[in-house]
């Protein structure tokens, strides 16, 4: 069973049956300004743990299943660099089956292919930003990125099935709803300061272990991080999540990595953290 620690607040204040899918980029401009999570299932405050059932709560628009871990992955591209050269970026948040495997492209919510028009038309510009500047792809387009991370991961995730919405459901809901918990999430785990706090930083010529890696981003959330590598160079982490009631409502409760033992991609020692501009300043290689 993974390990249990209390659940961190400030990180998150945070099935019904199988639907029919919209038709491919089905949707039309809300009559209605959205509001986060407004018409997301009222959940009691006693749900059901993900993870921790063998079989659907009785109230599957509160209890994540089967997909009930929910891991926060984030890139570190450096050619090219993608992103502020002081901030990790955005990869997804992606539901995994409790034992290191992973449902994709499910019905449990409609396919979209015009994810910038339904958070342009929800009236929250200041999601699409953030996006724009932290949720990039190091190839491609930003907007086929998201399309892929919704389709494939996003579909995934019960809670946001249309009929958890009620009447006040408007088709796009669960996209906004989707994107906007997984960018409030990412703020809460920033690997770059994390890493810097242990005097851990982008640099040509030091190279680290994965035990201090592990070390320094694990006192973010307390449990462990899956590391990702690509030719020694680290460029990959994961935050493992259960989570108490829905995805957009629920209390996030950080948790080790299930069915993940080892599969992490970084050698044990000589891992390069390599800046992601030319002009980093030669103060912090030298820390």
């Amino acid at each position: 069973m993974p390990l249990e620690i209390p659940s961190i607040h400030a990180i998150s204040t945070f099935a019904s049956g199988l639907l029919s899918q919209l038709p491919f980029g089905a949707f039309q401009h809300p009559s209605r300004t959205y509001v986060p999570y407004g018409n997301a299932p009222s959940c009691p405050i006693d749900s059901p743990l993900s993870c921790h059932n063998n079989t659907e709560a009785p109230d599957s628009c509160c209890f994540i299943y089967p997909g009930g871990q929910l891991l926060q992955t984030q890139f570190w591209d450096t050619s090219p660099a993608i992103g502020p050269d002081d901030s990790w970026t955005l990869h997804g948040l992606w539901p995994d089956l409790c034992d290191g495997k992973y449902p994709q492209f499910c019905t449990s919510a409609p396919t979209y292919n015009n994810i910038s028009d339904i958070i342009s038309a929800s009236s929250n510009p200041e999601l699409l930003s953030f996006m724009n500047s932290y949720w990039l792809p190091n190839s491609g387009t930003p907007e086929t990125f998201w399309e892929h991370e919704w389709n494939k991961h996003g579909t995934c995730i019960n809670t946001l099935a249309p009929s958890c919405y009620g009447d006040g459901y408007q088709p796009g809901d669960e996209v906004v709803d989707f994107f906007s918990k997984a960018v409030e999430t990412f703020k809460g785990l920033d690997t770059y300061k994390a890493l810097a706090a242990a005097g851990i930083y982008p640099s040509t010529t030091q190279t680290y272990t994965s035990d201090e890696i592990q070390a320094a981003l694990t006192t973010i959330t307390g449990s462990a991080v899956v590391l990702g590598c690509r030719g020694g160079r680290l460029d990959e982490a994961w935050y493992s999540f259960n989570v108490k009631g829905s995805l957009q409502t629920g209390e996030f409760v950080p948790t080790d990595p299930a069915g993940k033992g080892g599969r992490g991609s970084c050698p044990r020692r000589g891992i390069r953290y390599l800046p992601k501009s030319s002009s980093f300043s030669s103060t912090n290689e030298d820390l």
